[in-house]
């Protein structure tokens, strides 16, 4: 599963990465990869940009769940939750700034364990192209056994993960 987090519906950078996750949908449903979006909005307020026109600032036509973290749970759980925050003895979330998600992107595998994760900061826009690059990596060490030296690309030869594997791929590059 890919599993993301963005900032807000109806913003700037957040359609641009949602319909890029839907323009590649079917090469993650190709491998065998759920794609679920998750912000901090309401399931309206989701449910209103999901029938948006993309020319209006909207994702009409995006296909996979979007997930309403309103509670900001999941944000926290993941820690990817901007601005500071503490719990009242209640416990109940207090904030100072800005309570959003960063762009989080958490590669989970097949046994439910986090293989991959990466946050950009809110104006840094994520690249859908690496995420299944790193579907492909992790699909091939799981297939394989061997591991995905620094720019591996699906099809490209992988290591041992041993000094003689690591001698023998640096001799060849």
């Amino acid at each position: 599963m890919v599993f993301f987090f963005y900032p807000l519906d109806f913003t700037f950078v957040c359609p641009t990465e949602i319909i890029a996750f839907q323009d590649k949908l079917t090469e993650f449903e190709a491998r065998n990869v759920a794609v679920v979006g998750c912000s901090v909005d309401s399931k309206f307020s989701h449910w209103a940009w999901l029938n948006t026109e993309p020319k209006n600032g909207g994702i009409k036509g995006v296909k996979f769940p979007i997930v309403s973290d309103l509670t900001k749970t999941i944000s926290a759980n993941f820690d990817v939750l901007a601005g500071e925050y503490m719990y009242t003895d209640d416990g109940v979330m207090e904030f100072e700034g800005g309570p959003v998600a960063y762009r989080g992107l958490f590669l989970i595998d097949k046994n439910g364990v986090v293989r991959h994760q990466i946050v950009n900061d809110l104006p840094l826009g994520r690249s859908v192209d690496e995420a299944l690059r790193m579907v492909d990596a992790l699909q091939f060490f799981e297939e394989n056994g061997e591991v995905c030296p620094a720019n591996w690309h699906k099809g490209d030869a992988g290591m041992k993960a041993t000094a003689e594997g690591v001698a023998e791929y640096l001799g060849k590059h």
